[in-house]
């Protein structure tokens, strides 16, 4: 059998040895004080070295971390279709994905508080940089995801990623999260990308419709009302149009904290129905290439047409088109409220002529209207 120890996540006796050293770490009574302000750190250390096994630290310490999230940064978590989990089924939960870190553990959560087993975690090789990071991850069921290098060496990796995955699925019987492109989306535009489902693919030589149906896909649509790291993703944007964006040292882990404390408004994730046998039929009667693309569109209607939209999404849509289309769905209140939160953050951004700033303004604004297009698309 293939080995997974270079991607794998840690089993129970490395998650030991991690608490450890995650208790030891210099980061820890900061990440401690800034998740729960209320504890006095060295008393919460013991507690935090009792976790003996993974499930110890997802159900005790995680649970109660994202509780508290959940609480001090936003307004409220909504869920629905946890009825399409049959908790005796293992799935290929695939996501869209707005924020580094919560997206899949805010899902987790929703999991944990309906008695549905927990899932390993593509995280990309990009951000398990330092020992914290790693160890905080690999204790949670995140495994390594190869970002970059050349087409040989990245095909090689995707297999091996791919057999990984099918064998967490089939064999150690859990379920998978996996974002439906690589990285977040940065301008409020979901599309799954055909790599991806090609990807899954590659570890296995049954016939397209028995491979994919063996992973059980499940598509899982997650929205924020504000969305996290907003104008950290109108930044890059706006670099990347005249330049290429390269990142600076930290910056990912500075945009997981950023995620994480930013406030977020109301959030609602949807767990849609699992990708049908007649589906994937229907996918298999195109050529090679468009079983993909057309498995893509099915997951992508899953997605979009689970999405649920905010005022900040109407908001932005009527100042971006200068109209008053969806006025409706918000008060004058809440536009002032908005547009002042707009220019407050663009502001802080390093940016001084007022063409630069209108420009973000515009980037900004279409990051938030953008799911309205793509519903409106979908209905059409």
């Amino acid at each position: 059998m293939e080995n997974f120890d270079d991607i794998r996540p840690y089993n129970n006796e490395e998650a030991v040895a991690a608490i450890k050293r995650l208790a030891a770490n210099e980061y820890f009574p900061i990440v401690i004080k800034t998740i729960f302000p209320e504890v006095d750190v060295e008393s919460y250390r013991d507690e935090f070295l009792n976790y003996k096994s993974i499930e110890d630290f997802q159900y005790g310490f995680m649970f109660k971390a994202v509780g508290s999230i959940i609480e001090k940064t936003s307004t409220g978590l909504t869920y629905n279709g946890i009825g399409n989990i049959n908790k005796n089924t293992n799935y290929m939960l695939v996501s869209n994905h707005r924020d580094i870190a919560l997206d899949a553990t805010l899902l987790g959560y929703i999991f944990h508080s309906n008695d549905i087993d927990s899932f390993e975690i593509t995280f990309g090789s990009n951000l398990m940089q330092g020992d914290f990071v790693i160890d905080f991850g690999k204790i949670n069921k995140m495994f390594k995801i190869s970002r970059g290098g050349n087409a040989r060496d990245f095909y090689k990796e995707s297999l091996h990623v791919s057999k990984y995955m099918r064998h967490v699925i089939t064999e150690k019987r859990q379920s998978v999260w996996i974002a439906q492109r690589n990285g977040r989306t940065k301008d409020g535009y979901d599309q799954t990308e055909l790599g991806v489902l090609k990807m899954f693919s590659l570890s296995s030589e049954k016939p397209f419709v028995d491979n994919l149906k063996e992973i059980n896909i499940l598509p899982i649509s997650i929205s924020y009302e504000y969305e996290p790291c907003d104008f950290l993703k109108t930044m890059e944007i706006y670099i990347s149009s005249y330049q290429k964006y390269v990142k600076e040292p930290g910056e990912d882990l500075r945009s997981i904290i950023t995620g994480i404390m930013q406030p977020k408004g109301q959030i609602h994730i949807s767990i849609t129905k699992p990708i049908t046998e007649e589906e994937l039929k229907y996918c298999d009667s195109f050529d090679k290439n468009n079983k993909f693309v057309h498995l893509g569109k099915i997951i992508d209607y899953r997605i979009l047409g689970n999405y649920k939209l905010y005022k900040t999404n109407y908001i932005a849509h009527d100042i971006l088109n200068q109209s008053y289309k969806y006025e409706d769905f918000y008060s004058k209140d809440d536009k002032k409220y908005f547009i002042d939160y707009m220019r407050t953050g663009l502001s802080k951004l390093p940016c001084k002529e007022t063409g630069e700033m209108d420009e973000l303004e515009k980037i900004f604004l279409t990051i938030y209207a953008n799911p309205i297009d793509n519903i409106n698309k979908l209905k059409s």
